[in-house]
């Protein structure tokens, strides 16, 4: 685990709300003939979200392109709160916080580019892939070891259940 000083207090997440495209993505879209927009999910990084869902943990999903199979995806890993084609996170973000009565300090964000910013600033841990744009990187209480979409993800959600002793 990579983390900036002062390693932020991982004891009260519940929730963990991830962007897609350079989250658990590495960001690359390969264009296909048909027109769609294909991307590479890291295994283990699916692995840890079915975890933290199994043990009790909220998943969420906030990401600006609507994407069929990126939903499908999800799916499959039994996230049930995915938002996709957002303009607004924030709006997304405090709806959310709404909807299940809860609190900024049980969460924790990764996003990994400027339209992440905004909500990053509001959680109790803003966490990015190592490969996070630079004004990501500088907002950010946990910056993890690894790039987006090559078990950046995991990383976390492992950091915080290992913690709690929930792993």
């Amino acid at each position: 685990m990579s983390t900036t000083s002062p390693t932020p207090d991982l004891s009260a997440i519940k929730v963990f709300i991830l962007d897609v495209d350079g989250v658990l993505t590495d960001g690359t879209l390969l264009a296909l003939n048909s027109g769609e927009q294909a991307r590479a999910f890291h295994i283990r990084d699916g692995y840890a979200v079915r975890h933290a869902l199994r043990k009790g943990y909220r998943i969420a999903v906030i990401s600006g392109r609507e994407e069929e199979g990126v939903r499908k995806r999800l799916e499959s890993l039994d996230v049930r709160d995915i938002y996709l084609g957002v303009d607004d996170k924030m709006k997304i973000f405090n709806n959310y916080l709404n909807t299940y009565h809860l609190e900024p300090a049980a969460i924790a964000y990764m996003g990994d580019d400027m339209p992440d910013i905004e909500v990053m600033r509001r959680c109790a841990i803003a966490a990015c892939p190592a490969d996070a744009a630079t004004d990501v990187r500088a907002i950010s209480n946990y910056t993890a070891a690894l790039p987006g979409g090559h078990g950046a993800v995991r990383e976390l959600i492992e950091a915080v259940m290992k913690h709690q002793q929930t792993w």
